[in-house]
């Protein structure tokens, strides 16, 4: 299903695109430089601000384009000060991006590193037992506008609390993971554009070596993506060190297995020199098991990659729970004895609902009303 907007979002331009369309109705081609230089750069908002373009330009992009495809309609922040953004599409619909802060030492929170998760898809189609973007299906993939606008949005948010950064007109956000709504790779050629975008000097100027894109396992886009010029970093959602575990949570394993998938992985971390990361949800009674970290800490000494082990964020409706503190800690000990580099992430956001999806979900059933 695709998603027609009155007008294209600027945000889905490039420079080349965008001349030409300045060029096609009697603008100067060199008007796009400065009009991308205040779409990133000074984060306008809408043509009304930029005051080096004659006002007929002005009224020429107001009518053309679109500077707002995504719609700020809320924000809710955690007491790990884990923040999650809620937005508003054109058609109605709802996606989210979420902003996590890690304190670095010796610095205020405002100059915290900055992790930004975006979305992109509405809903979801590959149906991960344990995860709220999927319980009312796909709705429909982003465009790469739409996937742009979410930093941008981010951008403004982050400004108002360090204004000295915003007037240099550098991004507000030190790391992008695209691991919120939706699986990444079955939008591909939307995401690329997008980080495209995020990479160029006319856009965000975002090294690709900060850029993380998660997989539930897609394994022939895992081989594309190898293929890409930009070395992004890949994040392999695992959550099961078995065939038989992933299966129980994870339908994506029915068709591309674990004989499949950690293959491909090797074969992109080969390609990039990179190393992968495991992002591996800790479910009580599924994939806690000595069992599964001694599997799990085998696949990642053998793919070389870190393991990020997270504890499960309950989302109602649905039945799976946090292992104990001690269970975790077991776990997580098991990996280290085995060698293996990992992270357990104890707490972003659980207080706000900050699994994907979830305040999403919420909103839209609010919004339908009572069946």
């Amino acid at each position: 299903m695709a998603f027609k907007p009155e007008k294209p979002p600027i945000h889905g331009e490039t420079p080349d695109t965008l001349a030409e369309r300045l060029v096609a109705d009697g603008h100067p081609r060199y008007r796009a430089g400065q009009i991308m230089e205040w779409v990133y750069a000074r984060r306008a908002e809408s043509p009304a601000v930029m005051t080096n373009l004659p006002a007929g330009l002005r009224s020429w992009l107001e009518s053309t384009f679109d500077f707002s495809p995504t719609e700020l309609v809320g924000k809710r922040t955690a007491s790990d000060v884990t923040q999650k953004v809620l937005q508003r599409l054109r058609d109605g619909s709802f996606i989210e991006t979420v902003i996590i802060r890690a304190p670095m030492e010796g610095v205020g929170q405002d100059r915290s590193r900055r992790t930004i998760c975006i979305s992109t898809q509405v809903g979801c189609a590959y149906g991960c037992k344990f995860c709220a973007s999927g319980l009312e299906g796909w709705k429909r993939d982003l465009s790469a506008g739409e996937i742009v606008s979410q930093l941008v949005q981010v951008c403004r948010i982050e400004d108002e609390a360090d204004p000295a950064r915003a007037s240099k007109g550098l991004a507000s956000f030190d790391n992008i993971v695209v691991m919120g709504m939706g699986e990444p790779l079955a939008n591909y050629d939307n995401l690329m554009a997008a980080l495209r975008t995020a990479n160029a000097s006319w856009g965000f100027g975002f090294g690709a070596r900060r850029i993380t894109i998660s997989t539930s396992g897609v394994v022939p886009r895992i081989h594309r993506l190898a293929e890409e010029p930009l070395g992004f970093r890949l994040a392999i959602s695992l959550h099961g060190a078995t065939n038989e575990v992933r299966e129980q949570i994870m339908p994506v394993n029915r068709k591309y297995p674990l004989e499949e998938l950690l293959p491909a992985a090797k074969a992109f971390a080969r390609r990039h020199g990179r190393m992968l990361t495991l992002e591996f949800i800790l479910i009580q009674d599924v994939n806690d098991s000595l069992d599964q970290a001694h599997r799990l800490g085998a696949i990642a000494r053998d793919l070389h990659a870190h393991v990020n082990l997270i504890p499960y964020n309950t989302v109602e409706g649905l039945p799976w729970k946090r292992p104990s503190l001690t269970r975790q800690d077991r776990f997580v000990k098991e990996l280290r004895n085995a060698g293996v580099t990992a992270t357990l992430r104890r707490e972003k956001g659980h207080d706000i609902d900050a699994a994907c999806g979830q305040l999403r979900l919420r909103k839209e059933r609010e919004a339908a009303g009572p069946a």
